[in-house]
């Protein structure tokens, strides 16, 4: 079983190891501190299992603008994803910005992030644009490309 809740300032150790784990291009602790005093929406899933390590899956952050939710980070424990932890943090948040009356949800995600492209094109999640250079990689800079989803 899993559990979904909204996190706070007291979860940053939990956030920073599934983030470490997941990407080779981490959030810092000073990124994670602003978005709380920024008052964006964090949230995560936990396994009500004592003996998972880490008790947090997978956690979402989204900046809230008016009718907008702009998705900032999706992340998964690694020996958690495909295993819907994301789809269903996806939908949560969803779930959560039309209970809301927002209108629309924008993100960015790497170009070579096929699993997740697939997953937000999966709950209809369209192309919108590019960002040039946009994410840091091993080879320099990598595009991001921008997706939209009307929740109306």
């Amino acid at each position: 079983m899993i559990r979904y809740s909204a996190l706070g300032i007291e979860d940053i150790d939990n956030l920073l190891i599934v983030e470490r784990a997941a990407h080779a291009y981490p959030w810092t602790q000073r990124v994670f501190e602003d978005c709380f005093r920024s008052g964006y929406r964090i949230d995560g899933v936990f396994a009500d299992d004592d003996r998972q390590t880490p008790a947090l899956l997978g956690f979402s952050v989204a900046m809230v603008i008016l009718d907008e939710w702009h998705l900032l980070n999706l992340c998964v424990y690694p020996a958690n994803q495909r295993q819907g932890v994301g789809r269903y943090l996806l939908e949560k948040l969803m779930e959560q910005a039309r209970a809301q009356k927002a209108d629309r949800m924008l993100l960015e995600v790497r170009k070579s992030n096929r699993a997740a492209i697939r997953l937000y094109q999966s709950v209809g999640f369209e192309d919108i644009g590019y960002r040039k250079g946009y994410y840091p990689s091993h080879q320099g800079r990598e595009d991001a490309r921008v997706m939209r989803l009307f929740l109306t």
